[in-house]
């Protein structure tokens, strides 16, 4: 906390741009998002510590994300050449079959790792972050407390600070379960959302170019979809646009969207309504929800987004954990070892 008048200032530090704020430091602050009293990363941010900058990184690695921004950093990326798993990124040529969970907002995350878990509970997950909200995976206290519940983080792109950097979202995803031995992923953009208001000036697009690399990479997208009856925008209720737009027009080699049973007959007429209109390569799978609930209840952090929480947004919540559930059965079984059986006299 930082003295702002004769009151205080919450402002935020990341060690691996700025170093270690210390008290008594005079710091440098970046208070945009703070003025502007953002729902997400409302804070004054710390830009340097004049009188005792960081040392300047000598590796490993030399992968440089936020590129020529003031406050680019380098990274070991998993697939660079002088790695441990360069190799094994540079052989992978496919997902085998994994299944891969696509949302739009960060705030899905728990709920889609909930319903995975609660399906299957020996299933390991590993979660791949994009750069379309947040970059510093440090950010969200969400992955803090999920961290034992996860194979691992992997940031992709401009995105850094997961336990494993990719440049790219494929290799991300070659990463997740070739590295950290997935069985499923979840991919989301970091926290925060940017959004106009218009039908594609919405960072969330991204989720159908997700689902088109999965595709490409013999994995079985998933959507999780965006369900709403309580956003006061009548452009997120029901099925958000935002679902309809990434899933529909983007995801051009196809997703399952998963829709939750239990919504109730008016909101889940209009969730059946909304998804009548998706193009045929996107089948629709109504799953049951029994014990999501019990199990949502229970989420090891807060279930909260655009300031609403659990049970206010239940649609929403339960739809990305019924998402995680369908994902869970989807499984590949592991080849049997030996080949066929035989049949011996």
């Amino acid at each position: 906390m930082l003295v702002e008048g004769d009151g205080e200032l919450r402002a935020l530090a990341h060690p691996s741009l700025v170093g270690l704020p210390e008290v008594g430091d005079e710091v440098l602050l970046n208070t945009t998002a703070w003025a502007q009293r953002l729902g997400t990363g409302g804070y004054a941010l710390v830009v340097a510590v004049p009188d005792r900058l960081p040392p300047d990184p000598t590796g490993p690695g030399h992968l440089v994300k936020a590129r020529y921004t003031p406050l680019q950093v380098t990274v070991r990326g998993v697939d660079e050449q002088d790695t441990e798993h360069h190799a094994t990124i540079a052989e992978a040529e496919d997902l085998a079959g994994m299944p891969v969970v696509v949302a739009d907002l960060h705030s899905a995350l728990p709920a889609v790792l909930i319903g995975v878990l609660a399906t299957d509970p020996d299933l390991k997950v590993a979660y791949v972050m994009t750069d379309g909200g947040a970059l510093v995976a440090g950010f969200s206290r969400t992955l803090s407390a999920l961290a034992p519940s996860l194979a691992g983080v992997v940031t992709v792109g401009q995105a850094f600070g997961g336990d494993v950097e990719a440049v790219t979202l494929h290799t991300g995803l070659l990463a997740a379960r070739h590295v950290l031995g997935a069985d499923v992923a979840i991919v989301t953009q970091g926290p925060g959302n940017l959004g106009t208001g218009t039908p594609w000036g919405f960072s969330g697009v991204a989720a159908g170019e997700a689902c088109n690399a999965v595709s490409v990479l013999g994995g079985q997208p998933i959507g999780a979809l965006r369900i709403s009856d309580a956003d006061p925008r009548p452009r997120h209720r029901g099925v958000s646009h935002h679902s309809l737009t990434a899933f529909g027009r983007v995801a051009l080699a196809g997703v399952t969207l998963v829709a939750p049973r239990g919504l109730g007959s008016e909101l889940g007429g209009q969730v059946e309504a909304d998804l009548a209109g998706q193009p045929e390569r996107n089948p629709v799978v109504w799953m049951d929800v029994e014990g999501l609930e019990k199990a949502l209840g229970l989420s090891p952090v807060p279930l909260s987004t655009m300031g609403r929480g659990y049970p206010e947004e239940r649609a929403y919540f339960l739809a990305a954990a019924a998402a995680g559930r369908y994902a869970a059965l989807q499984v590949p079984l592991p080849e049997a070892v030996g080949g066929p059986e035989t049949e011996t006299t």
